[in-house]
């Protein structure tokens, strides 16, 4: 069950945290991946400062696993690469897609995961400049690369969308005005695309994960962290592996019938716990 032998998979944001995990369950799935962030080990010198302290602490603190991901993947005997791609420019994203469908002969699924999530404030201390940037990101970058994916994806009449959006976005966050609107937005993308691509035998789905023990979230103040893993149902937070388990799930045949859900694996804390 659940093979994904034959197919390629493309991760965006795929440097660490959820992406890293998602390309290595897709691999361990039978699908050759392409992992795409604009943190490449050996390329960390390229600008990253306009993206936010996030990306920049990241870089600094070599937690990028871009290229070693890919490396993992090809000793799994998949076929694997790690390509610079920034989501927010089209004329990028076209090119990678085209190098992939050239290389490896297609691309079958996209897991849009590039996102931004360093931007914490009330509404009137929201940035402008950020609130702009994580449009960008997190809701236009997606729809870049599904825009430039679906032609592929109707030339093979089969394909999988994987949007993340999250319990920001279906909940709301207390100081992510930004980000919230952007994930909860991801998932009005997500039906249309299910919508569109019925026909053409393409599944469109989103994911939205809860607290889960990323990199970024051992960033987060301590306090704050306690709070949110208590308001799950299970008191802990999920794992990276938690969201790529269900992803494989969803790309797989056996969720043929599986279209424009948003589907949570939040640990229930979005029930009424206490």
């Amino acid at each position: 069950m659940f093979s994904l032998a034959g197919k390629v998979a493309l991760v965006t944001g795929g440097s660490r945290g959820l992406g890293r995990a998602d390309a290595l369950a897709l691999a361990r799935a039978g699908a050759d991946v392409v992992i795409t962030d604009i943190l490449i080990e050996s390329r960390q010198d390229e600008g990253t400062d306009r993206y936010g302290p996030l990306a920049q602490i990241m870089r600094s603190g070599n937690v990028v696993y871009t290229e070693k991901t890919a490396e993992e993947i090809r000793a799994m005997g998949r076929r694997s690469f790690a390509m610079r791609m920034d989501v927010t420019d089209p004329a990028q994203i076209r090119e990678v897609f085209a190098r992939v469908k050239e290389e490896l002969g297609g691309i079958h699924i996209l897991v849009n995961n590039a996102a931004t999530l360093d931007h914490v404030g009330q509404i009137e201390n929201q940035g402008d400049e950020y609130w702009e940037r994580d449009l960008r990101v997190n809701l236009t970058g997606s729809f870049n690369c599904a825009k430039a994916v679906w032609p592929i994806m109707k030339e093979q009449n089969w394909g999988r969308v994987i949007n993340m959006a999250s319990v920001a976005g279906t909940l709301g966050g207390f100081g992510q005005a930004s980000y919230s609107a952007t994930k909860m937005a991801l998932i009005g993308l997500t039906r249309t695309l299910a919508l569109e691509g019925a026909r053409f035998n393409i599944n469109a789905n989103a994911i939205v994960p809860g607290v889960i023990a990323t990199e970024a979230f051992n960033f987060t103040n301590p306090k704050m962290r306690e709070r949110m893993i208590a308001r799950t149902a299970f008191k802990r937070p999920g794992e990276p592996d938690d969201i790529a388990h269900a992803i494989v799930f969803l790309c797989s045949e056996e969720a043929k019938y599986i279209t424009g859900v948003a589907l949570n694996v939040s640990g229930g804390i979005e029930l009424f716990t206490f």
